[in-house]
C-alpha cells in the first residue's frame, strides 16, 4: 500500500486495527506519519491484478524482516468510519486492495467500524534506510520508528500529486462515503 500512496495511485487507507493495537481497536494516533513499508498483509493475491507486481518475493524466498527504506510520509487530511457494506462498492475503484480483501477487513471485528483515512502524501528527496527492529513487527497500525525526525516535514520532500489531482481524488473519495470525511481526531477509537 505504501507503494500505491507514493505513486499517487491511491490516497486512501482502510483500517480496522490490528491484533497488537491498543485495546485492539483502531484510532488515529497522529495526523502526520511516516510511510512504513511493512511486510504484514503483503501478498499479491490481496491486491487487484494490476498492482500485484508491487509485491516481490524477497531474495531467497524469505519474507522475514530486514533493513528497509522509508521513502515518504503523509498528512491524514480526513477520516471517516462506516459500518455500511455498500460503501465497499463505492471504494473499490479508489484502492489497490482486492474487493475480497477489503471485505474481509470490513467483516473482521464486526462491532468495530471500518476506518477510511484520506492522506496527502509526500515523497522524500532522499529516502532513509532504517534498521529493522522486532518491535516494528506484527499486526498493528502505528509503529514508532527509531532514528527518524519527529516531524517528517522537517526533511526535504515533494508532494506526490499536484493540488488539482489530489483535490479531484479527495472529492471522488468523499463523495463515495456517506457524510464524507471529517478532520482526523487524534486519540480514542471511534464507535458507531
Amino acid at each position: 500500500m505504501v507503494q500505491a500512496l507514493l505513486e499517487g495511485e491511491q490516497i486512501l487507507d482502510v483500517r480496522k486495527g490490528g491484533i497488537r493495537e491498543d485495546g485492539r481497536h483502531f484510532s488515529v494516533q497522529s495526523s502526520r506519519l511516516w510511510l512504513y513499508p511493512t511486510l504484514e498483509h503483503q501478498r499479491p493475491e490481496l491486491l487487484k491484478a494490476a498492482y500485484a507486481r508491487w509485491i516481490e518475493p524477497s531474495p531467497g524466498g524469505s519474507t522475514g524482516p530486514g533493513d528497509f527504506v522509508v521513502s515518504g510520509w503523509a498528512d491524514v487530511v480526513g477520516a471517516a468510519t462506516t459500518s455500511d457494506p455498500d460503501v465497499l462498492d463505492a471504494l473499490d475503484g479508489k484502492v489497490i486492495w482486492s474487493r475480497e480483501y477489503v471485505e474481509t477487513r470490513f467483516k473482521w471485528k464486526k462491532r468495530d467500524p471500518l476506518w477510511i483515512l484520506a492522506m496527502r502524501v509526500h515523497r522524500l528527496v532522499e529516502p532513509i534506510a532504517v534498521p529493522y527492529r522486532d518491535a516494528y513487527g506484527g499486526c498493528t497500525s502505528w509503529v514508532d520508528l527509531d532514528g527518524l525526525p519527529d516531524d517528517p516535514a522537517s526533511l526535504p520532500s515533494e508532494l506526490v500529486l499536484s493540488d488539482v489531482a489530489f483535490e479531484a481524488k479527495l472529492k471522488g473519495a468523499a463523495d463515495s462515503i456517506p457524510g464524507g470525511f471529517n478532520p482526523p481526531t487524534v486519540g480514542a477509537p471511534d464507535r458507531d
